[in-house]
Parts: structure tokens; sequence; C-alpha cells
């Protein structure tokens, strides 16, 4: 044993505070006696050398661990600010750097600007050639956007085909020079796989103010954008205050194209379809029309493009096909005309997106008992053509049901031989501008021809439309044309004009030799 008063004691007591302390580095000399005591105190020493290891150990991956959570934390700030497809800034990014941007004091008096982009021509891009060449299209748009720009600047996606940048301090002229370094990148071609395309934008440009917030510089963007693409493709308009009246009016009016849809507040007029040789009315086409109460009529071109902005193409469209079809209902149950009179009904590429339409179809001949072969839908070349999958599924759910299906404004776009084999269709009706120069321009009626026979060869027939004078009407006829409408034949008239134009064509029918 070791005696009560031996030194070592005291070391070894106050030794085992310092370790409970957290002094892991303290050591206690051991004697040359090398007894009991003495192991003791080795054996301590051993448990603080121990105790140390582990805590460097622990230390050491707590440094690791804070670290990772720290690289961690910052990818998720950068996975909240960035948009994921371009790598570009998101909306929340744009956000700050714009309100960072309006509340910084600089010397200048120039403030913040904003361009607002949006893509003309991505959604037939996407539509036609799928989603995986739009991804390609928005990173190759964000990487010329980013280098048409200064590197101060702030690129940000917004989602879809919106693009946004951030120009702090900037004179609107300098900025406008910009938006046009922009537009031009953007008209250069983009290669995509087997095939170039080109997508065009419109810019809005909005420049910040004293006081004002992000959210209010986006949306004076958001009204200059929709002014430059009111003006055409490929332009730049700066916010004026005059737009917000703009803005509001066209609100408003989208507010009554809606209320008018619900509430049978359009008309449809109908244009006859004539047959060439007996001078019988095979058909009408429905057109619709808008007498607004306060601004009278609003002719289609506008209002139907609002329609198809505003997300209410589709509802028109229903609109128009139960409309039509209940009107073809009524002539037939007046005896007015027999089973081989058919109504055209116009419908737009987005109805092929909705396999509602197909329903909506159905239900409408099932409600009014019309024959399947006496509605005919007409869509445009374009739409056909350049359709995809779903377009062709709802084609094909068409004329499952029967019904005739009729390509609008042949000769404008895409019209040829391969096409027009494999297209789901029934007829085509020729553009107009193929017959404007009939019955002046000696060399028309050969081009006529060449077109009749080219249809013909696809086993399809055609309709000639736009028909303006008798010269033209006797020329198609003597080409062997069937069926034609026009400004000759009749107007577009309301359906209580029907009946007397079908008096009158029967009558003229039977005056015929």
């Amino acid at each position: 044993m070791f005696a009560d008063n031996d030194p070592r004691l005291s070391q070894l007591l106050d030794h085992i505070v310092r370790i409970a302390s957290g002094d892991l580095g303290s050591r206690v000399e051991v004697s040359p006696a090398r007894d009991e005591l003495d192991a003791i105190i080795m054996g301590t020493n051993l448990l603080a050398e121990d105790l140390q290891i582990i805590y460097e150990e622990l230390e050491q991956r707590v440094q690791v661990r804070t670290q990772l959570l720290h690289e961690a934390h910052l990818k998720m700030q950068k996975m909240a600010m960035q948009d994921p497809l371009t790598g570009l800034a998101n909306r929340s990014a744009l956000i700050d750097a714009l309100r960072a941007a309006l509340d910084a004091d600089t010397a200048s008096e120039e403030g913040p600007v904003i361009l607002l982009m949006d893509l003309d021509a991505f959604k037939s891009i996407n539509d036609s050639m799928g989603h995986t060449a739009g991804d390609q299209v928005l990173i190759t748009v964000g990487q010329r956007v980013r280098n048409a720009v200064r590197a101060t600047d702030v690129v940000a996606r917004l989602g879809g085909d919106e693009f946004a940048i951030v120009m702090p301090a900037v004179a609107p002229d300098q900025a406008a020079i910009v938006g046009h370094r922009i537009l031009a990148a953007l008209s250069e071609p983009i290669e995509l796989p087997g095939k170039s395309v080109r997508c065009g934008a419109s810019i809005g440009l909005s420049v910040g103010s004293p006081g004002q917030t992000p959210e209010e510089m986006l949306m004076e963007a958001d009204v200059a954008m929709y002014a430059s693409k009111a003006e055409g493709q490929n332009r730049l308009h700066r916010f004026e205050p005059g737009l917000l009246l703009v803005r509001r009016l066209r609100s408003q009016l989208v507010e009554d194209l809606r209320a008018a849809i619900r509430n049978d507040g359009l008309m449809l007029y109908y244009q006859p379809v004539v047959d060439l040789v007996s001078g019988r009315l095979e058909g009408v086409e429905a057109l619709v029309r808008w007498n607004h109460p306060t601004r009278g009529f609003i002719m289609p071109d506008e209002f139907i493009p609002l329609a198809e902005e505003a997300g209410l193409i589709s509802e028109l469209g229903n609109w128009v096909l139960r409309t039509a079809v209940q009107q073809l209902r009524a002539w037939i149950d007046d005896s007015l005309v027999d089973g081989d009179f058919s109504v055209r009904i116009n419908i737009s590429a987005t109805d092929l997106q909705s396999l509602q339409f197909i329903e909506d179809v159905r239900n409408v001949l099932r409600d009014t008992g019309v024959k399947p072969d006496q509605v005919v839908l007409e869509l445009t070349e374009v739409a056909i053509v350049k359709g995809n999958e779903l377009d062709r599924y709802s084609l094909a759910g068409l004329r499952g049901l029967g019904v005739g299906i009729e390509i609008d404004d042949f000769g404008t776009g895409y019209s040829s031989i391969s096409y027009l084999r494999r297209l789901p269709v029934d007829r085509v009706k020729v553009d107009r501008s193929l017959i404007s120069g009939l019955g002046t321009d000696p060399g028309q009626p050969a081009l006529v021809a060449a077109v009749l026979q080219l249809v013909r060869a696809c086993g399809l027939e055609a309709v000639w439309e736009g028909v303006e004078t008798a010269e033209q009407a006797d020329i198609l006829r003597e080409l062997g044309c069937l069926s034609a409408q026009g400004y000759y034949f009749s107007r577009p008239v309301p359906p209580d004009d029907i009946p007397a134009l079908l008096a009158d064509q029967q009558e003229s029918a039977h005056r015929q030799p």
C-alpha cells in the first residue's frame, strides 16, 4: 500500500478533476517506484489519452458533418433560386434581384430596367416536335439570352417560355439596345436532331422608379410585352401608362366574351357551299359573330385570338358545335334540307388536344339525332400536319364517329401529295388565294387544274372558296370542280335567311338546261 501523505495522491486527484473538466491533455508523471499507485496513475493517463483521441475524432466528424450540412444548405438555397432546366435564376431570384436594384443607392439617376420576354413560336414547336425538343429550345434560348446581356444582369426563366432580364442602373435606350440584341440572337435557327427551327420573341421593357415594387415593374413589363405581341413577332415595346387602359379594356372584353359564350350572346352566320354542277346548296359553313352590346359587331379575327389567349377557345368551339348542329336539326325538322345537306364547323388545334372534344361531338350527335356524315369538321392544314400523337388519336376518334373532316386553307402551307396521302381527311377546302386571278390571269386555270388533279390523285375532293364572279364559277365548273363557296353565291347570312337562299337556289337549278 501507499502512504496517505504520498504527494502522488494529490497529483492523481487533481489529474482526475482536470479530466472531468475537459482537460484531456493533462498527464501525471509516473514515479520510479512503479507500485500500485503508479499503476493507477498510468491507467488514468491512458484513459485521458483514449478520451482525447475519441474527442478529436468526434470533433472531426462534427466538423465534416457541419461542412456537409452547410454545403447542402447552399445547394438547397441555389436550387430554390434556380430554374432546374436552364440553370438560370427563377422567379424568386428575379424578384430578389429586382428589389435589390430598386433599393440600391446609386450616384446616377438611372434606375433598373426589366425586360420581360415571351417566345413567339414555342407552343407549335412543343406540340409538333415533343417536350424533349421543346426543352432543348428553352435551354438554347437561355444560353443565347445570357450571352447577349451584361455580366451584371440577372437572367431568369419565369416558367414555360417566359424569360426576364433585370438590368441594374441602366439607361432605357441602352436597355432597348440589349433587348434588340437578344431578338437578333433568337432570330438565328436552333439546331435540333434532324431539324432546324426558329423561335422569335416579344419583349416588354419597364423602367423602375422610386417607391416602385418588383411586382409593379413586372406588371408593367407584362403589359408592354403584350403590346409588343400585338404589333407582330420579334418586337420590343416600352411600357407607357396608356397601355394600362388598353389592358383594362382587353380584360373587360375577355369577361364580356366569357359571358357571351355562356349566355348565348353570340350568333352564327352561315355561308352556303354550292354544288357547281346543279346549283344546289349542298351545305353551309357556320361562322361565329359577336354583336357586343356597346361596341357593336366584333369580327372573329379580333375575338377568336382573344379567346385563345384567355383559354376560352374550347368553350367557344363547343358552343359553335352545339348551336350549329341544333340549327341543322331544326332545318331538317322543317323539311328545308334533306339528309345530304351538311354543316361545316371550324375547330381549333386546341380542341384536338382535348379528349373531351370527341365526347362533346358524340353527345351533340346523340342529342340532336343528326347523322354523323352531315357534320363536317374543318381544321387548318397546319393544325393537322404539325399535330402530335394526341391530335392523331383525336382525329381517329372523330373519324370513328363518322363525321367528315376537311382541311381548311389548303394551299397556304404544307400542301403536297405525301401529306395528303397520309392525312385522315375526306376533302380539302382550297384557299381563296389560289383562284384570286381566275378570270384575269391566263395561267390561273392551269394552276387550278393541277391542284384539282393533285387532290383527286389522293382520293379526295375539293371545295373552292372565295368565288366572287360568275366567270370564276364557270371556269371552275368547266375544269370539273364540284363544290364552291364565296360572295358570288352568298355572303354569310343569319340562319333566318337560309330558307330564302334554299328556295332561290332550287329555283335557279330548275331554270338550268
